[in-house]
């Protein structure tokens, strides 16, 4: 089943320090993606990979084109004209974003930032937490960090977390911006294999990889861009 439909989408940025002057983020974007099924954005420093799923999920504003998120009951919403409401019930029940950083609220537990994912989706809090508490392990997170806040953490292990949070409770459609930027080799493959277990489950997946070799290892299909003058 599509997914996700990408046309003709482009993107400009308005810098107000500069007398409002108008520079190109990315232009003339054209792609799909299907259930179970990862695209990976491939391209130069500058070339707007990150502004791309930034406007995916409507972090930032469309300057043209479309983008048609088919929805498990056959509706099509085209992201780029959807309500504020509607954006918001698509990231809450079927749009994830996994970025670089962790952001979090102070004092919560690292096992407590992770389960709430699955409670958010209505599971028990007990099952959850052991989850939570499965999928920090395979992440190398060890257990004496579990009941401590992730901002106390090295950037690798917040990084860790970050991707635990985002994935043990996978929605319909997942945008990762550089998941394993600040992660070993041990741990990107982990990584790799986790999200080709979120593929098995026909989760459609859309992302940027540093790591060339994880890179050809996941994607299904690999999107060229090239810097915009």
């Amino acid at each position: 089943m599509l997914r996700l439909e990408v046309k003709n989408l482009n993107k400009n940025f308005t810098i107000h320090t500069q007398g409002g002057m108008k520079v190109k983020g990315f232009e003339n974007i054209n792609f799909s993606v299907k259930n179970g099924e990862f695209l990976s954005l491939f391209g130069p420093s500058g070339a707007g990979k990150s502004s791309i799923l930034k406007t995916l999920f409507r972090t930032y504003n469309t300057t043209k084109g479309e983008i048609l998120f088919h929805r498990d009951n056959k509706e099509i919403v085209d992201i780029s004209k959807a309500s504020e409401s509607e954006i918001l019930e698509l990231r809450h029940a079927e749009i994830g974003y996994v970025s670089q950083f962790l952001q979090v609220l102070p004092r919560v537990s690292a096992v407590d930032v992770v389960a709430q994912q699955l409670i958010f989706k209505g599971e028990e809090q007990t099952s959850s937490r052991q989850k939570a508490k499965e999928m920090l392990a395979y992440l190398s997170i060890k257990e004496e960090l579990f009941d401590l806040s992730p901002l106390t953490f090295s950037g690798g292990e917040q990084q860790r977390v970050n991707i635990a949070k985002g994935i043990i409770a996978p929605k319909s459609l997942l945008l990762l911006d550089e998941p394993t930027a600040s992660l070993d080799k041990n741990n990107t493959m982990k990584v790799v294999e986790k999200l080709k277990e979120l593929k098995k489950q026909g989760v459609a997946m859309i992302g940027i990889f540093h790591d060339l070799e994880a890179m050809e290892m996941i994607s299904d299909n690999i999107y060229k861009l090239k810097r915009v003058n």
